[in-house]
Parts: C-alpha cells; structure tokens; sequence
C-alpha cells in the first residue's frame, strides 16, 4: 500500500510556492527536533540553561536548543520575512528580506516535561507579510488571518498535525525520517465526557469557571447528568493533541494570583495557531466560551489570554453557565 508523505501533500496544495516552502523547512526542524528531544540525557540536553527568556521564566536548556534550530532555518529561507518567537524579545527580521511569510512558534511547549520524560511540542502559526522588512506592527494580525498552523508532538510517536484553511490531517515520523499521512480528515466530537484543566487552581478562578467544573465533577448526579474524567498532561500541544484525537475540552481560565494578566497562554504562539486547528478540526476555541480565540486582535507580541477550546457542545456549555 502506498501512503502519503508529507512533501507529497505539500507539493500538492493550492496554496503559493513560499508557503509550501515555509512548510516543508518547518516540517524538516520539527525531525531535527524530535532526535535532540529523544537524545535527552545522551545528548545532554536536560536541565535548565540559566537563562530567563521574555516572559520571566527559566529557560530549559532544550528551550535555546530549538528556538535556535527554528530560527536559523526559518531566516535561511526565501521565502521567509521574518520570524517571532516566545523565547525571543523581538521578532527577528530576515537579514535578506524578500519572502512573504511571517511565522510565530512556541519552539518547545511544555518543557518543564522534558526532565521526566513526559510529553511535549513545537507549535507554529503563519502569516502573510505585508512587508518585506517587517516590524512587531506587521505581526499584529487576528488569527484569521493565518495561512497555517502546525504542531508536531513528540511522545511514543512524533506526529505532525497541520492545516491550511481546508481541514486537518496528520502525519507521523517514520524510523527513515519521513512524515507518512495516518490521520486523514481529523474530527473533533461535538460531544465529550473528558475534560482537561489544572484543578490545583480551583481556589483562584472566578466564581462561573468554579461552577462549571463543580458541575462535572458531581458526574451523574449532578446538573450534567454524566460521569466525567479529567486529564491533565501540563503541556498545551500534549492535551490539545489528545482532544483532536478523541474529542474533549482544554481549560487554561483566568485566575486571582496575576489579576491584572488577562490568562496564562500566549495569543499568538498558543492559542491562535490551536485555535485554528481546533475549528478547522469542527471545535470552537474561545477565550471565556463565547469570544473565538482567531477575533481576538494582537496588541502587543507577548499578549496572554484565557483559553476555553475543544468540542464544541461542551465549549457551549461553558459559555452557559
């Protein structure tokens, strides 16, 4: 039987030379990246580097490693404007600008997993440039205006998981370094019984987000009138994937230790390119069930937000309470 590889896909898109090169040089790191994180202790890359990134947290040494591989091989190419990242201040201009495409990445999510052996994820997010010498301004752009998103996670098996505006497929790494289709046409069930959140925080949400979970967690008996489970991976790209694979919701709320900081997940690392693959998979991906994540519009390249995504009656329910 002949399956699809990935560069064949690409090749095959209706979409424009420079994002299908954009693609396949993302898709190329991501199995770079997938032997280093596999390396771990061998390769010596467990451990935190010593170093505080932009967002005032310890980098992991596998935080500069992949940050550094996506950005040289992102700037190296044509097609390519410019590049931002969590772990980087700026964005950082192409030093040859001609390309058309900006691309936004969180290089390793749910780093703190790599220590354990846990888990863990590159997501990227593409946008058309406007300029070929492009500032923070050019990158400010909603999520809808995204021409792609991808993640790839790397756990018992690499996969891939990618759209661009036309559903969502996904691709896993074989032994000879090749992304191979297995997931054609991925769905996400309107309804679910399994919901993922970080219930240690329970005491600081707001008063709603205590409600709705209170209610599924009181199962049959309660106002749900069904038995829930909850899971819980501590690395965004381990539980949306989960959720794009059998159905279920991702809660990342507002709480009361950082008042004044809207949510926890970054807009346009996490939460647009999610966003994108979450509805293009028939999800909904909203910032408190009712405003969609891909409206929300940038205002600086750090912003965070609350996150509610995953199959849609369950964000609908949220919304309700």
């Amino acid at each position: 039987m002949t399956r699809t590889r990935l560069d064949a896909h690409i090749a095959a898109l209706d979409a424009p030379e420079g994002l299908k090169t954009v693609l396949t040089v993302v898709a190329a790191t991501c199995a770079d990246i997938s032997k280093v994180v596999a390396g771990g202790a061998l390769a010596g890359a467990l451990g935190a580097s010593g170093q505080i990134n932009v967002q005032d947290e310890e980098q992991k040494k596998l935080d500069v490693m992949t940050n550094d591989m996506l950005t040289e091989a992102l700037l190296a190419s044509p097609a390519v404007a410019g590049v931002a990242s969590e772990e980087m201040d700026e964005v950082q201009p192409a030093s040859n600008p001609a390309g058309d495409y900006l691309v936004l990445f969180d290089p390793l999510d749910g780093s703190s997993n790599i220590d354990i052996n846990a888990p863990v994820g590159t997501i990227v997010s593409v946008l058309k440039s406007a300029t070929a010498t492009p500032t923070e301004a050019d990158f400010m752009q909603p999520g809808r205006n995204q021409v792609a998103a991808l993640y790839a996670v790397y756990g018992p098996q690499t996969m891939l998981v990618l759209t661009t505006g036309a559903g969502v497929k996904g691709f896993t790494l074989s032994n000879d370094g090749d992304w191979i289709l297995t997931h054609d046409e991925i769905a996400i069930s309107p309804d679910t019984k399994e919901f993922a959140i970080n219930m240690s925080n329970l005491r600081h949400w707001a008063e709603p987000v205590q409600t709705y979970v209170g209610d599924l967690l009181k199962g049959d008996e309660g106002p749900r009138a069904k038995n829930f489970n909850m899971r819980w991976v501590a690395a965004m790209v381990a539980d949306v994937h989960r959720i794009l694979m059998r159905g279920g919701v991702f809660l990342y709320p507002w709480d009361r230790r950082e008042p004044n900081k809207p949510g926890k997940l970054r807009l346009m690392y996490e939460g647009n390119p999610m966003a994108f693959l979450v509805e293009q998979a028939g999800g909904k991906a909203t910032t408190d069930g009712r405003q969609a994540i891909l409206d929300v519009q940038p205002e600086h390249l750090h912003q965070r937000i609350p996150v509610a995504l995953g199959s849609a009656n369950e964000i609908d329910a949220y919304a309700g309470v």
